[in-house]
Formats: structure tokens, C-alpha cells, sequence
């Protein structure tokens, strides 16, 4: 399991910023996450055929998609950087409000995020993000679990996220981007 390193009182992106580049972390309520190792070959064939899917769907239309490493601050109405204790690098996600992309990633709440579980991420990505993206409005949350092959969907309604579980085979609906259906059968083939 990723865990809090270098424990300190806070840290904030103004300091994120200035860390080596040779590894990846994310910053959730100032506490920072390693994100290494590198994810395995069966969560990379599952964020690819996901993102695929995605890109495919986003032909043509505003909203755009980004794949890890791209880093999502949440700056709870602050906007400079060493005020701002929340960075992260989900898997997979869209922004319709392209307002909020700079060069240094997008500084708001993604209108939908996936995130790919691996042992080494899984407690953070079902507790610690799932409460980070709740209380910041991320409306649709997935996470994706490649080897149970299953998908949990949170979508937010008043505040709020309501889980369902869904099986990986079939079809399953992004409820916030209509008319993007994503294929489990082709995201959960075994190559």
C-alpha cells in the first residue's frame, strides 16, 4: 500500500513543485503519497482500452481527456500555489470546463475520474480519493478493479456519492457523458 512519506505538518503544491521529477506523488490533505512502483502490465492494458474507448467517444465534442501522469489540484477556493494541499494523478479522467486547464494539469474537480486499482494504491483509491473527490464534486467516479474484473461506480447526487456494482461484462454507461457506453467485455479481455 502507497503510504504518507516524509512526515512533516503539511505540504503544499508550492512544494510539490519542487520535487524530482524521476518519481510521481500525489498530495491529499497535505500529506504526501509515493506513487511508485510503475503499474503492472494487466492495469496498463485495462487503462488503455478504457482510455481508448474514451478518446474515441470525445471526437469532435469540448470536453477532453487526460491519462496519469497529469496532476488534478483541488484548491478549495485558493488559488496559489503554496495554499493548495490536494494533487493527484488519476488513471483516466475528462474536464468539460476547459477553463480550468493550465500548463500545469487542471485546477478544479473533473467531471469524471477513473482510477485503476493496484495492491499498492487500493485503500487510498477506495478511501482516501473516494472522500477527496466526494467533498471536492467530482461527479462520476470510477474504480476499476482488473483482476476481479468488476466496477464500481459512485455518482454524486446532493453532495453525496451512491455506489452501485457492476460485474465486468456487458455494457455500462457513463451517466455523465451521455452516449458514452464503455465495453467491459473489451476493457477485462485477457490478452
Amino acid at each position: 500500500m502507497t503510504s504518507p512519506l516524509l512526515k512533516r505538518k503539511a505540504y503544499s503544491y508550492a512544494d510539490y513543485l519542487e520535487w524530482s521529477d524521476d518519481r510521481r506523488w500525489e498530495l491529499i490533505n497535505g500529506t504526501l503519497y509515493d506513487m511508485s512502483p510503475a503499474p503492472s502490465t494487466r492495469h496498463q492494458d485495462v487503462s488503455w482500452e478504457l482510455a481508448g474507448q474514451i478518446h474515441h467517444y470525445l471526437s469532435g465534442k469540448t470536453c477532453r481527456g487526460y491519462a496519469a501522469p497529469f496532476d488534478v489540484r483541488f484548491p478549495e477556493g485558493v488559488r496559489a500555489d503554496d495554499e493548495i494541499i490536494d494533487v493527484v494523478q488519476p488513471d483516466i479522467l475528462v474536464v468539460c470546463d476547459l477553463s480550468k486547464l493550465d500548463d500545469k494539469g487542471y485546477q478544479g474537480a473533473p467531471d469524471f475520474i477513473i482510477e485503476i486499482i493496484s495492491p499498492s494504491t487500493a485503500s487510498k483509491d477506495y478511501v482516501t480519493k473516494r472522500q477527496l473527490y466526494e467533498k471536492n464534486g467530482v461527479k462520476e467516479y470510477w474504480i476499476v478493479h482488473p483482476i476481479d474484473k468488476v466496477v464500481q461506480r459512485y455518482l454524486l447526487e446532493k453532495g453525496k456519492y451512491n455506489i452501485s456494482i457492476h460485474e465486468g461484462k456487458g455494457r455500462l454507461e457513463v451517466v455523465t457523458l451521455p452516449g458514452l457506453v464503455i465495453d467491459l467485455d473489451l476493457v477485462f479481455k485477457e490478452v
